[in-house]
């Protein structure tokens, strides 16, 4: 056999035994604390036509993308994104809806990254979208549904950091940068290499207000003086004051909340998403190289698919969380309770009906004949392998259980 067919092509990987286990358990538990605060579940495909990812949506690189062909020859991909494949649902099956709409997923997505860097491209996404709302009570929600999901996750130590798209375009627009001094500064701020900020602006001719302005891309946590300082310089560029009014509106809302201690405002922060037209978030912890978290606003994005509807949203990579928690030891408790039913020929009609009954009163039974090559050893540690509570032994002499704890049988 091609030893080559054992193993997985780079950026992906098998996950089973505890890992999985608890990865589903997990996605079960923020699933569930999504639906409380009402957000109904919907499933998108996991491919889609080209377009729906496409240069104008502002989504994924195609350099990115995993592309094939169907039979019509219609260009498809792998979907890299959630959001726009729900905007695209929501534009279709709720476009006519006058109400706020609340959406949640839980899927997979697929980037084809650069090897060196190291990253899944498949990757669990869990996520919600509120579509139809453009107030900074919907903004403050999602931050909330963010926070409330982590600690479900078991996250004690975390931090969301909450700019505005409009500051850094702002900026751009009343300093004139060319698109090629904007990419180069866009880099910069990817890389948190404030210092080649610093550097980078003092090569600009800028008057002074919009010099603080800039100054503030490098502030990881903006308090309430420094904001209402950046209104003020901020008065001659509404692109920026409003990006900065969205910010304050935002926190007075989260004090309400009482998650302000969760929260950092960094007026710098900006994202790859081209389609983010005003808040944006990144949520961070201990034991993971990226963010675990992103989301904003993107009010533009239904109308690349014939409906104009504010909306905002946010996704968690499952992956990132459980690595984070993994390397913070924060357990997510498996209760392991299912029943081994190890039966002869003689006494496989009275285990099989035990088993059926077992399993109507919600229990989990394994069932595996016995081998007569192996021994009651062999079954007791082949239960301990697959973290199996109890191991029920069907002789025609009679019956035995033995239960199976961390130190040793009962």
């Amino acid at each position: 056999m091609d030893q080559r067919l054992l193993h997985t092509p780079e950026g992906v990987r098998d996950i089973y035994n505890d890992e999985c286990e608890k990865k589903l358990l997990l996605q079960d538990n923020l699933h569930r604390r999504l639906r409380r605060y009402g957000y109904h579940p919907i499933q998108t495909p996991s491919f889609e036509f080209f377009d729906i990812f496409g240069r104008e949506i502002g989504s994924t690189p195609s350099k990115d993308l995993y592309k094939f062909f169907d039979r019509e020859g219609n260009t498809l991909v792998l979907r890299p994104d959630m959001t726009p494949s729900v905007a695209r649902s929501a534009a279709k099956y709720f476009g006519d809806e006058d109400m706020p709409v609340r959406l949640c997923y839980l899927g997979n997505t697929y980037i084809n990254n650069n090897s060196y860097q190291g990253r899944l491209k498949e990757n669990t996404q869990l996520g919600a979208e509120l579509i139809g709302d453009s107030t900074a009570d919907a903004d403050a929600e999602m931050i909330a549904v963010v926070t409330a999901c982590l600690k479900e996750a078991g996250l004690a130590q975390f931090q969301i950091s909450v700019g505005h798209a409009d500051f850094f375009l702002g900026l751009m627009e009343a300093a004139g940068l060319s698109r090629e001094q904007e990419e180069e500064l866009r880099d910069l701020l990817s890389n948190k290499n404030f210092f080649g900020v610093e550097e980078f602006v003092s090569t600009l001719h800028l008057n002074e207000d919009l010099k603080r302005l800039f100054g503030m891309l490098g502030v990881l946590d903006a308090d309430g003086d420094e904001l209402a300082a950046a209104k003020r310089f901020a008065a001659s560029y509404p692109r920026i004051l409003r990006a900065i009014e969205g910010l304050e509106a935002l926190r007075n809302i989260l004090e309400v909340y009482e998650i302000s201690r969760y929260v950092s405002f960094e007026p710098g922060i900006i994202s790859n998403y081209r389609y983010y037209t005003g808040i944006i978030f990144q949520g961070y912890t201990f034991g993971s190289g990226e963010p675990i978290v992103r989301g904003g606003r993107y009010d533009e994005l239904l109308t690349h698919f014939g409906k104009k509807r504010a909306s905002i949203g946010f996704a968690i990579v499952v992956d990132q969380l459980l690595a984070a928690l993994s390397h913070q030891k924060i357990e997510i408790p498996l209760k392991h309770q299912t029943v081994l039913a190890v039966y002869t020929p003689k006494t496989r009609e009275q285990a099989i009906r035990w088993a059926c009954s077992k399993r109507a009163d919600d229990c989990s039974v394994e069932l595996i004949l016995c081998d007569g090559a192996k021994s009651k050893a062999d079954y007791i540690a082949y239960a301990r392998r697959n973290h199996i509570a109890a191991v029920h032994f069907w002789r025609e002499d009679g019956q035995e259980t033995v239960r199976l704890t961390e130190n040793g049988d009962e």
